[in-house]
């Protein structure tokens, strides 16, 4: 019975949002037939800013950009500032949505700068409002929301006041200054409730639970999310599209915690009650965003629910519900959700007692938690074996991860002593040549002396020579090594909904041939229909692991010294990104700015962009070490900021590599503490680090020094300490 209640309230839930968005288009619509009847005038452009609006309120940032685009063009053709204004705030409004940060703060700043000319406070307030909004976990993202305070202050709009107060307040919840987080919380609510603007009551009120939660007062917190919770079923079609959910989720969190508290005191009873809770709030979030059709939140609602069932010990939910996580967090490439579901997955199974499982997917954690640096793989990495137990294989890691660092410890101390036996020799070889022009008589023996010293410095140069090609291999195999399992990724995704929809269609025929001996001719019909589709899928999957297989292929065969057309500013700032997320998935906490200006112009290059693509790897790492050693020491407000160029430099501006040939410039920039003159010579040389014993070789500059200098071009660096380096990679193309 509980169950057909359930269905039918789905069932109206989805027909309510399914209004919601007619009406919504019916709007937008609307405003076309319009739009059609309208000359090149300040009307039209108005009206072109409002549908963008209207399509960044249905996530349609394409049409909403394209509008913006449009009213943008027509206000600059007729000098309509406000239009201009407005336009370039749309367009800041899409990308802060997107998580464009930099193209908003970029656009969100020549909009207030015209609204500023132009004096209108309201729209000025707006631009400070949101710029806040976004550097909110800086001191500057409050001056600006206070700097919004005054301008709506002035107007005395009441509305906008609530808003930035309950902002203001949000700021400072997530600084952690709780103090003043709740006085401003508390004066926006004040405000608000005069005005009777419901839905931010609500979503205030939501605020001050998280606040109250933080604090570990968890009875005031639950109020606060009930009467947030009520505001927004009372609003129904006027209630924002995340504010049921957000309530259910909050107080889901704190449901949570106290079925585990009452677990651990041995009250499973009154456990299972709050778990069970849990799950129908968790199954609450899930059907309004599948109502809203908004696939983002999917993965991440389906990671909780099946923590949940395990709470619960239904472990076979538990894993239906994990591996739908993971379909969506795939489908989106969403690699956050990747983590936790792979953690989540690799603890459940290590509770069931199934090791291998535990591993294989706690690589998978791994993976995704440190990120890929690289996308070059091999087809060996599908030969990895989870042979090992998940304690075992983490022992066996370890001692392997303490044998490569004795390894690097011991070669660096051949290299210490090999390069002080050759000052030695040298010495040596100056003193027999000293005694050599004194001392004709002594010369048959000097010359035999020196042939032998000859032959001592040849075989230990020779040894030396060994000792750094195995130093470079191993970098390379290091390095490799860490991409390794990604393959198994690769794979064994389609590989899985191959084997499911096989499984599947096994226990269909079962099901066919049982309904067949009934005569029950319809559900045959139903069943064979099932197993069509599943046979369809199963082909889909196929196919697209035999597109992988395919890809590694033509990956393997362009690694073999032959250049080929690549598109250099694709392959920029892939690698950055790479490199970036890599850092933040070890280093939460770390944040940087990423600044990026690609020369159109360039098109593709010939290059070995395997080659070229790790010299950019290791320039940008350096560059993201800079800036996280100086963050440890910087004054507060300190930024870290990593800025990537390309241009194309005619040959009459070519000065360094050929006069006759075009040049490409690759710029790397850093605002890190810089290098100290005293070392800069030093840089290049092979085995040179300043990094801590175990975080660098000293090998990936002296690496990329002759990758670049292979591919007939130069690498060279410009520092000022203090204030950063920049290297700069100089091709001729």
């Amino acid at each position: 019975m509980n169950t057909i209640a359930l269905k039918i309230f789905l069932l109206l839930f989805q027909l309510i949002f399914s209004f919601c968005a007619y009406t919504q288009n019916k709007n937008i619509d609307s405003m076309k037939l319009v739009l059609k009847t309208q000359k090149e005038d300040t009307i039209k452009i108005n009206t072109l800013n409002a549908i963008s609006h209207e399509y960044l309120k249905n996530s349609d940032f394409e049409f909403s950009i394209q509008m913006a685009n449009e009213a943008l063009a027509g206000s600059e053709k007729i000098n309509y500032r406000k239009g201009i204004a407005l336009a370039y705030y749309r367009k800041g409004n899409v990308n802060n949505s997107q998580g464009k940060i930099r193209e908003a703060l970029e656009n969100f700043s020549s909009s207030l700068k015209i609204f500023q000319e132009i004096g209108d406070k309201s729209r000025m307030g707006d631009c400070y409002q949101l710029i806040g909004i976004i550097q909110e976990n800086r001191s500057d993202g409050l001056i600006k929301l206070f700097t919004a305070l005054k301008l709506y202050e002035e107007i005395d709009d009441k509305t906008r006041i609530a808003e930035t107060l309950q902002l203001i307040g949000g700021t400072h919840s997530y600084n952690g200054d709780m103090k003043e987080a709740e006085k401003f919380y508390l004066a926006s609510l004040k405000i608000s409730e005069k005005i009777e603007d419901k839905a931010l009551i609500a979503q205030t009120t939501n605020g001050l639970g998280q606040l109250y939660a933080s604090e570990g007062n968890y009875t005031k917190a639950l109020e606060q999310y009930y009467a947030a919770l009520k505001i927004y079923k009372a609003l129904g079609n006027e209630a924002p599209s995340w504010g049921i959910p957000w309530s259910y989720s909050e107080i889901a969190g704190i449901f949570k915690y106290q079925g585990e508290v009452a677990e651990k005191s041995g009250d499973n009873n009154s456990a299972r009650k709050k778990y069970i809770e849990v799950l129908k709030m968790y199954f609450d979030v899930l059907h309004f965003h599948e109502a809203k059709k908004n696939k983002t939140f999917f993965a991440e609602s389906y990671r909780n629910i099946g923590n949940t069932y395990v709470k619960l010990k239904n472990n076979e939910k538990a894993k239906e519900s994990y591996v739908k996580s993971l379909e969506f967090a795939h489908e989106l490439n969403d690699k956050d959700e990747l983590r936790k579901t792979y953690a989540a997955l690799s603890n459940y199974d290590r509770f069931q007692g199934d090791y291998k499982k535990a591993y294989e997917h706690y690589v998978k954690y791994i993976l995704y938690r440190d990120s890929l640096t690289n996308d070059e793989i091999t087809k060996k990495s599908v030969q990895v074996q989870m042979d090992y137990e998940f304690e075992k294989k983490e022992i066996a890691n370890k001692a392997l991860q303490d044998k490569k660092d004795a390894e690097v410890a011991r070669a660096r101390k051949v290299q210490s002593l090999t390069i002080t036996s050759l000052v030695i020799l040298v010495v040596a070889i100056l003193f027999v040549s000293l005694i050599q022009l004194r001392s004709n008589r002594h010369k048959k023996k000097a010359n035999l002396l020196l042939q032998q010293q000859k032959r001592k410095v040849e075989s230990t140069l020779k040894e030396l020579k060994s000792t750094q090609a195995q130093l470079i291999q191993s970098e390379k195999m290091a390095s490799l090594g860490e991409l390794t399992a990604g393959i198994a990724h690769e794979i064994q995704n389609p590989l899985n909904f191959v084997n499911n929809f096989s499984e599947v269609n096994t226990e269909l025929i079962e099901e066919l041939e049982i309904e067949a001996d009934k005569g029950n001719l319809q559900e045959v019909k139903l069943i064979a229909k099932d197993i069509k589709e599943n046979e369809v899928k199963i082909n889909h999957h196929g196919k697209r692991a035999d597109a992988i297989v395919k890809g590694m292929l033509q990956h393997s065969q362009s690694v073999g010294g032959v250049k080929e057309p690549t598109d250099i500013n694709a392959l920029a700032d892939e690698y950055l990104r790479l490199a970036y997320h890599g850092l933040r998935a070890k280093d939460k906490s770390f944040n940087a700015i990423l600044d990026t200006d690609f020369d159109p112009a360039i098109g593709k290059v010939p290059i070995m962009p395997q080659d070229i693509g790790r010299v950019l790897l290791n320039l940008y790492n350096n560059a993201f070490y800079a800036v996280s050693e100086k963050m440890n020491s910087a004054p507060h407000g300190y930024e870290p900021r990593i800025t990537v160029s390309t241009r194309l430099v005619p040959a009459t501006e070519n000065s360094l590599i050929h006069q006759s040939a075009n040049s490409l410039i690759i710029s790397v920039k850093d605002n890190g503490n810089g290098i100290p003159q005293k070392i800069l010579d030093k840089i290049f040389q092979p085995f040179f680090t300043t990094k801590p014993t175990g975080q660098g070789t000293g090998l990936g500059l002296s690496l990329s020094y002759d990758i670049v200098k292979a591919h007939g071009g130069e690498l060279r660096v410009e520092t000022s300490e203090g204030e950063g380096s920049r290297f700069i990679i100089q091709l001729t193309t």
